[in-house]
């Protein structure tokens, strides 16, 4: 069982101290834009801290919170002050988003929901930074996807790629995030093939989106347009000639259209596809919970059975000014 645990530890390790110095400047930048942003957005700088600790926990060489503020005391003790809930539960409860997905949100926040050229720069400049010196994407997202419906209502949502390394952190929180963070479509659709590439016969649950719906895919980095993979035309029925088929709830544009469809206009033009029912999707479900707590077992991490709710910072916030200058 030990020599187990510690190969399914070592397909999640990539370099330890990339781990460390990413996990440190991501926080750094998040309390930065926290400083700026009109809005409270504490419950983001929250749920990053929890996010990132989590990986932490389950990586080798494990690091503890303390480990990865190297020797900034200073803003180890504010933290743990301003957001104590992240250190006391990172290794119980389980995350429902990988840590890119809450940067996503802080950019969107502070530049505004329209303004998708600032915020696909800001996030290609953030990970400029990050990748200083190296080029690994330790905790950091590729590609970005831009969905909108056509009402005049509808606005512009933004997702992510999974930004987790190896197989047990990307499949544990593809699981919690169709458990308990996707909109029920796109979690369906992601579940009728997780955790393996093979369609359920019992559960076939897939959608096809309206032909006015955008969609798009970029790459963070050099911002050129990215078609969708194999698994999103099985998922969503986007048309794409690639025939890459990613492991399936890693793409971004799952979270981007997870986001859409909470827009009732759009779900409710949207076609469904296969064999739901209560009971499918209860067995669906019993399943993916398996399957997540088979992954957490062999990594030794002892989850309590929820998944963590961000907070608000109990501190005064101006305190982060501080800290960022």
């Amino acid at each position: 069982m030990a020599a187990e645990q510690t190969q399914n530890r070592v397909e999640y390790k990539d370099n330890s101290n990339l781990f460390q110095t990413n996990a440190f400047r991501l926080i750094y930048k998040m309390l930065e834009m926290a400083s700026r942003t009109q809005e409270d957005t504490s419950e983001l700088v929250d749920e990053i801290l929890h996010s990132i600790f989590f990986l932490g926990e389950i990586t080798q060489p494990e690091f503890s919170p303390r480990e990865l503020f190297l020797d900034n005391d200073i803003m180890f003790d504010y933290l743990r002050e301003a957001y104590p809930e992240p250190f006391r539960l990172y290794s119980s409860r389980l995350p429902r988003r990988s840590p890119f997905s809450c940067v996503l949100d802080m950019v969107v926040h502070l530049k505004g929901q329209e303004h998708e050229d600032d915020i696909r720069e800001t996030l290609k400049e953030l990970i400029t930074e990050l990748k200083r010196g190296n080029n690994q994407n330790m905790l950091i997202s590729t590609t970005i996807c831009i969905s909108a419906g056509n009402s005049r209502d509808s606005v512009k949502h933004y997702g992510v790629s999974m930004s987790t390394t190896g197989r047990p952190a990307g499949r544990i929180l593809v699981a919690a995030s169709c458990l308990n963070f996707w909109e029920k479509h796109v979690a369906d659709a992601v579940m009728s093939y997780y955790p393996i590439k093979s369609r359920k016969a019992y559960f076939d649950v897939t959608i096809k989106l309206p032909a006015d719906v955008r969609c798009e895919a970029f790459n963070l980095g050099s911002r050129k347009a990215i078609n969708p993979c194999l698994s999103c035309k099985n998922m969503f029925g986007l048309d794409t000639t690639d025939e890459q088929e990613w492991p399936y709830g890693n793409c971004a544009e799952v979270e981007s259209l997870s986001n859409l469809l909470r827009e009732e206009e759009v779900r409710e033009r949207v076609q469904r596809f296969g064999n739901w029912t209560v009971e499918n999707k209860e067995k669906v479900k019993r399943a993916v919970i398996n399957h997540l707590r088979n992954e957490l077992k062999k990594l030794s991490f002892a989850w309590d059975n929820q998944f963590y709710t961000a907070q608000k910072a109990l501190a005064d916030n101006d305190g982060e000014e501080d800290l960022v200058e």
